[in-house]
């Protein structure tokens, strides 16, 4: 997985200087690097736009940005990082005493060196924000303040990517693609959906697997209610976000708690014995509270490593590509593959001959065991199987209830199924 690693922390790089805002140019052009290594259906959403409570608002686009002392020198500056304008800024040009201009700078005292993150998308604001250490070393006296910036109707912009399973019924994985030069929150949880996608694209899966980009909240919002009327496909779905940084997985669970999705990913974590936690669900976080929302209550989870808010470099300028790292990505994809083979190969079996035990031998079952490293275990999923496939357990409840793992299961299942003894 190390070279996989590397190619989605090279992504986060190339990724993490663009100006992202839940609308604008910045995500387009997000959508354009993803898109050269998995296509994607782009979608446009004009201004205005009626969905579900909210409405699309006006698309914010920015070109420059600075404030400059007597000197004309620029003490911040937009072109230096994305995250020194406060973002959706209306534009302004002036020139002021730094006494006023206080009042529209953002600092972090606690952490004198990093730039935190700011918006104001819904109320019309402007500001910067920079290191308190640069606030410190700026002298009193009249300031240059310029912010390029448009506010227009345009479009709320979004993307799916679908990868087609044998089923029409759709797992989605959804991340957000609002935040500025932020590689933890949001980029690693981009890399890692886009090389999800391709990983399942080498395969068959069961399911039909949706991966959607979109701004953070108004985004997935536009996108359920442009799918209320198919939004019953969705039997699964995962929100991947703070993918990257090297504390040990979170899985917060969906509304529902006891989703298939949530077994799922609470069986793999136990099972792979990583240090991991397992949080409850709560309606705040990321878009899983938009997928759960009471009127769609779909079997949505998170998975992030530290969660979010909870990291100081969480909204800063510290959290940039250093902060993420190759391996956690690696392992963050390995645990989305572990998690969506179990839930592809998750079904509910019926013994068609459940009167006492089938004679496994004369079907050559048994000697097709031969060559296995666990054929004992392989005998003993056969069995496990047999006896709960009532129409009512599935493999996953199998594997729990006799503590073998998932994939012997499935297998045993497998080769059961293609002796006629069970059925789907």
């Amino acid at each position: 997985m190390t070279a996989v690693g590397e190619e989605m922390h090279a992504l986060v790089e190339r990724l993490y200087p663009l100006c992202r805002s839940i609308t604008g140019d910045g995500v387009r052009a997000t959508l354009d690097i993803v898109n050269e290594y998995l296509p994607l259906q782009v979608h446009e959403v004009p201004t205005g736009t009626q969905v579900l409570d909210w409405t699309v608002p006006q698309e914010w686009n920015i070109r420059d940005a600075y404030i400059a002392d007597a000197s004309g020198n620029r003490v911040v500056d937009f072109a230096a990082s994305s995250l020194h304008v406060l973002g959706y800024s209306v534009p302004v040009s002036r020139t002021m005493p730094l006494s006023e201009l206080r009042d529209h700078l953002h600092t972090l005292p606690d952490h004198p060196a990093w730039v935190p993150y700011r918006t104001s998308y819904y109320k019309p604001e402007w500001g910067f924000c920079l290191a308190q250490e640069t606030l410190d070393a700026m002298p009193d006296g009249e300031y240059e303040v310029r912010i390029d910036s448009t506010l227009a109707d345009g479009h709320l912009t979004y993307a799916e990517h679908v990868v087609p399973g044998q089923v029409p019924d759709e797992v989605i994985v959804s991340c957000h693609v609002c935040h500025p030069s932020l590689a933890n929150d949001n980029l690693a949880g981009i890399a890692v959906a886009t090389f999800l996608a391709r990983a399942l694209a080498e395969t068959t899966p069961y399911y039909t697997y949706r991966f959607i980009y979109a701004p953070g909240t108004i985004g997935a919002i536009t996108w359920l209610a442009r799918n209320k009327d198919r939004v019953y496909q969705v039997k699964h779905g995962l929100v991947l976000a703070c993918a990257g940084d090297r504390g040990q997985l979170t899985y917060k669970q969906s509304r529902r708690g006891d989703a298939e999705i949530d077994r799922v990913l609470r069986h793999v974590l136990e099972a792979s014995e990583r240090p991991h936690r397992i949080a409850e669900f709560t309606p705040y976080g990321y878009d899983e509270r938009q997928y759960c929302s009471p009127g769609f209550d779909l079997g949505v989870g998170s998975l992030t490593r530290t969660p979010y808010a909870s990291y100081p470099e969480y909204h800063t300028s510290a959290d940039n590509p250093d902060f993420v790292s190759p391996e956690a990505m690696a392992d963050t994809l390995a645990v989305c593959r572990e998690a969506f083979t179990v839930l592809d190969r998750n079904r509910r079996y019926l013994n068609l001959s459940p009167y006492g035990e089938p004679q496994l031998g004369r079907r050559g079952l048994y000697d097709a065991l031969g060559g296995r490293s666990d054929t004992k275990q392989a005998q003993m999923a056969m069995l496990w199987v047999l006896n709960l496939s009532d129409g009512d357990h599935t493999l996953l409840d199998v594997a729990e209830r006799s503590g073998l793992p998932f994939d012997t299961v499935a297998d045993a299942a497998d080769a059961l199924h293609g002796a006629g003894l069970i059925k789907a």
